[in-house]
């Protein structure tokens, strides 16, 4: 039996790994895919302090070496039932199943989907939720971006490096990404922003090879020939295997500042918990707290 369990080994996860372990207290981190978790796969973090324009990649491979280094026990193994319970925690995985004496839930979120025809059906044949994944793929061709955030924008700049032609889509009338990248996308010839666009449809033989879309204002539509389409439209909470009792209505996962939730021994950090702001930072605070409520819990057990 493990103190500590740790779900999920994104920047949330990791820092509450390095808490719990410099703690003293035994911990776990289970992890689907690889470290990092949505940080590995952006593309430049420039607001993370003490590392300027560095790739998400690189950070997130600085986050394993420093859990790693803090002992912290790591398997790359999908989580797939949680029994959460006062007098019980365990995590089952393909490979069996792990009991602790306390659980942070650091699940993270997934991709928001556009839920229009064609979307699944083209996946990974040029629909994409990740430049820095697959933006390699378009080199040289003509894609579009739907979005207006950060995660958007920036996709927008990266592949305006190496593809022919860049259409950002924005439902609004305004982008509400960062000053710095709405600076960035103005500096590159090769991208247009249309305002009020909605993607209706995407079309293709095999792979995409054109969308529809409709101006929200107007209702005028028109199809635009693209070899790939990125959806950057937010993300929501992984909540899957989250028991009903602990989600609020609004599908996050009901927590306090620091951590705590309904289940004594079990704790929330990253984008499960609703808050103000979804940044890397901000996941390492939640993290932090999480392990430090963890902690505390178990100091008298």
């Amino acid at each position: 039996m493990y103190d500590v369990i740790i779900v999920g080994g994104g920047p949330a996860g990791l820092t509450a790994a390095i808490y719990t372990s410099r703690a003293g207290l035994s911990t776990l981190v289970l992890e689907k895919m690889s470290l990092g978790g949505q940080a590995s796969m952006t593309y430049k973090i420039d607001n993370y302090p003490g590392f300027k324009n560095i790739s998400g990649a690189e950070l997130a491979a600085d986050f394993e070496a420093h859990v790693k280094a803090s002992g912290v026990t790591v398997l790359l193994e999908e989580a797939t039932a949680l029994e959460l319970s006062e007098t019980r925690k365990t995590v089952t995985t393909h490979s069996g199943t792990y009991e602790a004496k306390a659980v942070i839930l650091a699940l993270g979120s997934d991709r928001r989907k556009l839920g229009i025809p064609g979307e699944a059906e083209f996946a990974g044949r040029g629909v994409s939720y990740c430049a820095t994944c697959d933006g390699n793929f378009f080199r040289g061709k003509r894609v579009a971006v739907v979005g207006g955030g950060n995660s958007a924008v920036g996709d927008a700049v990266s592949l305006a490096e190496i593809c022919s032609e860049v259409k950002l889509l924005y439902h609004g009338s305004k982008l509400s990404a960062m000053y710095s990248l709405r600076k960035q996308i103005a500096q590159r010839p090769n991208v247009s922003v249309a305002y009020r666009q909605e993607v209706t449809r995407i079309f293709g033989t095999g792979k995409v090879e054109r969308i529809a879309v409709k101006n929200t204002e107007t209702g005028a539509a028109e199809e635009l020939p693209v070899d790939g389409i990125f959806i950057d439209i937010g993300m929501v909470p992984n909540t899957r295997l989250i028991p009903q009792e602990l989600l609020l209505p609004d599908g996050f996962v009901g927590a306090e500042e620091n951590g705590t939730t309904k289940i004594p021994g079990v704790f929330v950090a990253g984008d499960l918990r609703k808050k103000q702001l979804y940044q890397i930072v901000t996941a390492m605070s939640d993290g932090a707290n999480a392990a430090f409520s963890a902690q505390l819990y178990l100091q008298d057990r």
